[in-house]
């Protein structure tokens, strides 16, 4: 079974996001929750954020197929045993200002953010 959250418009570059996903690619909940926990990366608190969100979309998917369907065996999720399955960072939306700029001059201002994916499976 597998679940996921996604989170747009986060303010930071993609680069700075992919430093800290890749961290937590293929390790279990409990690890990855331990490894942004004591990052010191500004964008791990954010990804923890969406990490917890697909946890508890997977918790949730599971409480609705188990009432859904009586002769459904209900998984056993743990934050041990639920793995991140896939986590990506996709380019968002770019705002542009313009900062003042010696003899008339203006330099652009790319203020860059990001979309943050996140899938949590579990195999019985």
């Amino acid at each position: 079974m597998k679940a996921r959250a996604t989170k747009k418009h986060l303010r930071g570059s993609p680069r700075k996001m992919r430093l800290v996903i890749d961290l937590i690619r293929g390790k279990s909940v409990a690890e990855a929750e331990a490894i942004l926990r004591f990052s010191s990366k500004r964008a791990a608190a954010e990804a923890a954020k969406v990490l917890n969100s697909a946890y508890s979309n997977l918790e949730y998917k599971d409480q609705q197929a188990q009432t859904n369907d009586e002769a459904y065996e209900p998984l056993t999720i743990e934050r041990g045993n639920a793995i991140i399955s896939e986590a990506f960072v996709n380019q968002g939306r770019v705002m542009k200002r313009i900062q003042p700029a010696p003899m008339g001059r203006a330099y652009r201002v790319r203020k860059r953010s990001n979309h943050l994916t996140i899938v949590v499976s579990v195999d019985n």
